[in-house]
């Protein structure tokens, strides 16, 4: 199948869940890079601008995202909200110093993360929408998401994608080039891209997922992150059933 075929398996798929699930609409996090553009072309398509809210969430990002995100937003003629949740954040860390708590960088990034999908589920279940997820296919194998940030959504759209071809599809629906090319990064903190934290190419991941050859040490960095963060992919643990 082509991937001009498989983005209207995507966009049916869209149609077709929110019809079953009897929900009012998708709502989504609009960070500016090219997963969630992708995710938002895809999302309009199928289900037309009225029932899809985007929100921007910055807290302590650079200001290009949030210029980045409207961009997007105006390319492709979507409805969002600007919701600047830094104040929120600087609380809850003042409350850990407080406590006697001094949160690490990674603690940091990742409560920025969980702090933007409750926002995106405090709205969807205000207005009865969905949670639309961003993780594509490098980013689920090698874990390479937030547990119960943005890992937690209602469906993943985009988790059969490679990033390459997420960037071609992103394209093909009319976002913008400089967008589709931009860096990978979460902006979660001064010089952070996704391929530093990683270690990994996503050139290399992608070469990998399709069955093709890459450098041996980078084949065992890809499977060394796909098993430390196998319990991420996994429903909650639960003991054996309670037999009465």
């Amino acid at each position: 199948m082509k991937l001009e075929q498989y983005l209207d398996v995507i966009i049916s798929f869209l149609k077709d869940y929110l019809n079953d699930s009897h929900m009012d609409g998708y709502v989504l996090g609009l960070s500016g890079g090219v997963d969630s553009s992708l995710v938002a072309a895809l999302s309009k398509k199928a289900i037309g601008k009225e029932k899809l809210t985007c929100i921007m969430m910055p807290i302590d990002s650079h200001p290009d995202d949030l210029k980045d995100a409207k961009e997007l937003a105006k390319a492709l003629d979507l409805n969002y909200v600007v919701l600047d949740a830094s104040e929120a954040f600087h609380n809850i860390k003042d409350m850990f110093i407080k406590a006697g708590i001094e949160l690490d960088t990674a603690s940091l990034s990742n409560l920025k993360v969980r702090l933007r999908m409750s926002m995106l589920y405090a709205y969807g279940q205000k207005h009865r929408y969905l949670v639309l997820g961003t993780d594509n296919m490098d980013e689920r194998y090698t874990g390479y998401f937030t547990k119960y940030g943005d890992g937690a959504a209602d469906i993943l759209p985009i988790v059969y994608l490679t990033k390459g071809e997420v960037v071609k599809a992103s394209k093909l629906l009319g976002v913008p080039t400089r967008l589709a090319e931009r860096v990978p990064s979460a902006g979660l903190f001064e010089g952070q891209t996704d391929e530093k934290e990683m270690g990994v190419k996503y050139s290399d991941l992608d070469n990998f997922l399709l069955g093709n050859k890459v450098d041996p040490k980078v084949e065992e960095r890809i499977l060394h992150l796909h098993k430390i963060s196998e319990h991420k992919r996994k429903a909650i643990p639960t003991p054996p059933e309670f037999k009465r």
